[in-house]
């Protein structure tokens, strides 16, 4: 065998190693809902007088991270709509009824990415987000906060990210719904065996 193809032949090697390499370090997360390490939080407007802030108690989903290749991150996360709490059992009743969510319909909103733009430390992370039976595409501001290996040797990595909402996009039309609502959240992710 010549040296320029025994070159060639370990050029080509080190190339199928380092793909090997980049493709090993992708993870796929699970949120860790269990642990309470993380939230789905929002803030309307009351009537022009006010702030209310409540949260979705319930909520599941999972993504894929690889720092080293952010773009190819996924996020997909569901959240119970009838978990809504604003802490104040008349008002969340009302929340939940066809007035305003209509959680009996739609008890559950999702959101699944389709882009990440961005770095490791953050970036803009764009998909369809389904409330009320209404799909439309949106885009979460995402900060990384930081991942590693905690004291029971599991590695976990985590995130927060905010967005605005308008609230007549996802077929809201009644005036007693807030016309736009922000919406934060953080989460925790486990990763996966």
């Amino acid at each position: 065998m010549s040296v320029t193809r025994i070159f060639k032949t370990g050029i080509l090697a080190t190339l199928f190693l380092l793909a090997g390499l980049t493709q090993a370090t992708a993870a796929n997360y699970k949120i860790d809902t269990e642990g309470m390490h993380g939230y789905v939080e929002f803030k309307v407007s009351h009537m022009g007088f006010s702030i209310i802030g409540g949260r979705f108690n319930k909520f599941t989903g999972n993504f894929s991270w690889d720092k080293s290749n952010p773009a190819a991150s996924t996020v997909e996360v569901t959240i119970d709509t009838t978990s809504v709490d604003t802490n104040h059992a008349q008002r969340d009743e009302h929340i939940n009824s066809p007035d305003l969510l209509n959680t009996a319909k739609f008890p559950t909103a999702t959101f699944k990415s389709t882009k990440y733009a961005g770095d490791a430390s953050g970036g803009k992370l764009s998909g369809d987000f389904t409330l009320n039976g209404v799909t439309k595409p949106i885009t979460i501001d995402v900060k990384a906060i930081g991942e590693g290996t905690d004291f029971r040797q599991v590695y976990r990595a985590g995130f927060t990210g905010a967005t605005t909402l308008n609230g007549a996009d996802f077929g809201y039309t009644s005036q007693m719904f807030p016309k736009t609502i922000e919406l934060a959240l953080s989460v925790e992710g486990i990763q996966q065996k």
